[in-house]
C-alpha cells in the first residue's frame, strides 16, 4: 500500500527504508595482513594505512545502516595506542554507535592477533562520522539506532555529547543549550 500510494501520488520513496536497525545489524569486521609496504622503517604499520582500513570498514557499515550512499564527514577520535608490527593479523570492528538525521557515528575497535598464541588484543579505536547522500549529494534522513547492549548503550549516549561538544566548538551551537554538556558539570 505505501508504494502503491506513493508512486501514484508521485511522493518520495524513502520512507520505505526508514525502518530501526540495531547496532548489531551494522556491524563490519574487516581482517588483513600488515605487509612491509605498509610499514615505516622500523616496522609498524603506517598510521595512514591503518586510517584508510577503517574509513572503509566504517563506510560499509554507515552503508549497511542507512542503505544509501555515504561520506566521510569527519574523523572524529583516534587513538593509536599500540604499534601493529609487520605481519599481524589486524582485524577492524566497526559499528554504528549512534545515528542523527542524516549523519552517523560510527565506533570502530581495532584487534590485533598474536602470531603464536592467536589470542586478540585491542591495539587501537576510532570514532568517524558519515552522512547519507543521494545521488546529487543532498544529506538524506537515515533510519534510528536501537542499541541493544550495555557498551552499545553507552556508546549511543556518548554520542550525543561528542555531537554537542563538536557543535558548540564548531560554533554552530551555544553551550547554554548543549543539554547533555551541562549534565557532565551539574
Amino acid at each position: 500500500m505505501f508504494l502503491e500510494t506513493h508512486i501514484s501520488k508521485g511522493l518520495p520513496l524513502q520512507k520505505k527504508f526508514m525502518s530501526s536497525n540495531t547496532a548489531k545489524e551494522t556491524l563490519t569486521i574487516l581482517t588483513d595482513i600488515v605487509l612491509p609496504s605498509e610499514t615505516n622503517p622500523i616496522g609498524n604499520m603506517f598510521g595512514g594505512e591503518l586510517l584508510a582500513r577503517m574509513d572503509r570498514a566504517a563506510s560499509i557499515t554507515a552503508r549497511r545502516h542507512s542503505r544509501r550512499i555515504v561520506v566521510t564527514a569527519s574523523v572524529n577520535h583516534v587513538a593509536f595506542n599500540k604499534m601493529i608490527p609487520v605481519g599481524s593479523v589486524v582485524t577492524i570492528e566497526a559499528k554504528v554507535s549512534r545515528a542523527f538525521k542524516t549523519s552517523m557515528e560510527v565506533y570502530m575497535d581495532v584487534w590485533i592477533e598474536d602470531r603464536e598464541s592467536g589470542i586478540k588484543s585491542k591495539a587501537n579505536e576510532a570514532i568517524y562520522t558519515f552522512v547519507a547522500v543521494d545521488e546529487m549529494g543532498t544529506p538524506v534522513q537515515v533510519p534510528d539506532l536501537i542499541p541493544e547492549s550495555d557498551l552499545e548503550k553507552q556508546r549511543f549516549a556518548a554520542a550525543l555529547r561528542r555531537k554537542q561538544l563538536s557543535l558548540v566548538l564548531a560554533g554552530k551551537m551555544k553551550p547554554k543549550d548543549a543539554t547533555e554538556l551541562k549534565a557532565l558539570f551539574e
